[in-house]
């Protein structure tokens, strides 16, 4: 049933135009238009933003990207060349370095798009 669906996070956001900007110009996905929205095909999922009233009131993680490690360093650079900035917080097993935070083999990285969704590029498995 669900387990071979493919899912899509849904992200509120107050101005489309300007999520759009984000969503194209820093992350580099590309629109299809959907309805009341648009939709972003990533990898084998995707999102979907839309404008609400409730945008930027999540205060969770609303979407986590999987990178392959050896592609993850430079996932980071390119967020960082185009002024994304990295939240860090506390949490038992995580050091931090730069904004990048590592458990183990794994390694993280949070932000946020203007509306604050926070977003999250990490090397594991989700």
């Amino acid at each position: 049933m669900f387990s071979e669906l493919t899912p899509a996070a849904t992200l509120a956001v107050k101005d489309l135009s300007k999520a759009r900007s984000f969503y194209e110009e820093t992350l580099g996905l590309t629109p299809t238009e959907g309805v009341g929205g648009t939709f972003y095909q990533c990898g084998g999922g995707g999102l979907f933003v839309y404008e609400s009233a409730y945008a930027g009131t999540n205060k969770a993680t609303a979407a986590s990207f999987n990178a392959p490690a050896e592609s993850f360093d430079d996932e980071v650079a390119t967020l960082r060349g185009k002024g994304v900035s990295f939240m860090t917080f506390d949490m038992d097993g995580l050091e931090w370095n730069d904004g990048v935070a590592s458990m183990g083999d794994v390694k993280s990285v949070w932000f946020t798009d203007p509306d604050g969704n926070i977003l999250n590029l990490s090397t594991g498995e989700m």
